[in-house]
């Protein structure tokens, strides 16, 4: 993909998301883009940036980190946002600024202890199952307030919200009742940790869905960067 496409892409994401919150009432500029470039090579991740795109998601460790690398020179913001195993969470924590994707204390534990000394703290979502779904990451509902509070007193992660791939659904309906799940775990924890203010949830195919549920980070990449292979 060009970069002029890029940047259109980018343009027309904005409007969607621009037109949704108002139509939501919700604040301007309260829902962040978030470039999902996995499999995207470095160059197109320069385009996006040159059209203003800061904050990028990465699924895939190793390849995230040559991108990491390659584009050091920019003042990108990293989120990991694929499952994690326990024995890659020293690169994670040692290279990204947020991680999506936290589903149990072993991880937690793992990137806490494993964050340098000389970054702020890793900012964290808690990833939720909110279908329910065998094949599909993210803890359980009903384990949250535990994990939250584990979380939360780790000195060197910051709990910041939840995150949910909801099962995928052409109907809109579906889709706000997922999305309103997870803001409804989000508000119940609100009590005990009012510091939580983040919905990483929506995609390509649901973001005005995710928007009028309260997302306040959407995750593209279709969009931005066209079809994967394409």
């Amino acid at each position: 993909m060009t970069e002029i496409a890029i940047a259109e892409n980018i343009s027309k994401l904005a409007h969607r998301i621009r037109t949704s919150s108002q139509k939501n009432n919700r604040d301007e500029g309260s829902v962040k883009l978030l470039a999902v470039s996995k499999t995207r090579p470095a160059g197109a991740i320069r385009e996006a940036a040159a059209a203003g795109i800061t904050d990028l998601g990465e699924n895939y460790l190793q390849e995230a980190l040559d991108k990491i690398r390659e584009l050091q020179d920019l003042e990108l913001c990293w989120h990991f946002i694929g499952p994690i195993q326990s024995n890659k969470t020293r690169p994670i924590a040692e290279h990204f600024d947020w991680v999506h994707s936290i589903d149990r204390a072993k991880v937690a534990r793992r990137l806490n202890e494993q964050r340098p000394a000389d970054l702020a703290p890793l900012q964290v979502c808690l990833q939720v199952n909110i279908s329910e779904e065998d094949s599909k990451s993210g803890a359980d509902p009903r384990e949250l307030r535990g994990l939250a509070a584990l979380v939360e007193s780790l000195p060197n992660l910051k709990l910041r919200g939840l995150m949910a791939i909801p099962a995928a659904s052409d109907d809109p309906a579906r889709q706000r009742a997922a999305f309103a799940a997870l803001r409804r775990l989000l508000e119940e924890l609100q009590a005990d940790h009012p510091q939580m203010d983040t919905l990483s949830m929506g995609m390509s195919a649901d973001l005005e869905s995710a928007i009028a549920e309260g997302a306040t980070i959407v995750r593209i990449g279709t969009d931005i960067f066209g079809p994967r292979g394409g």
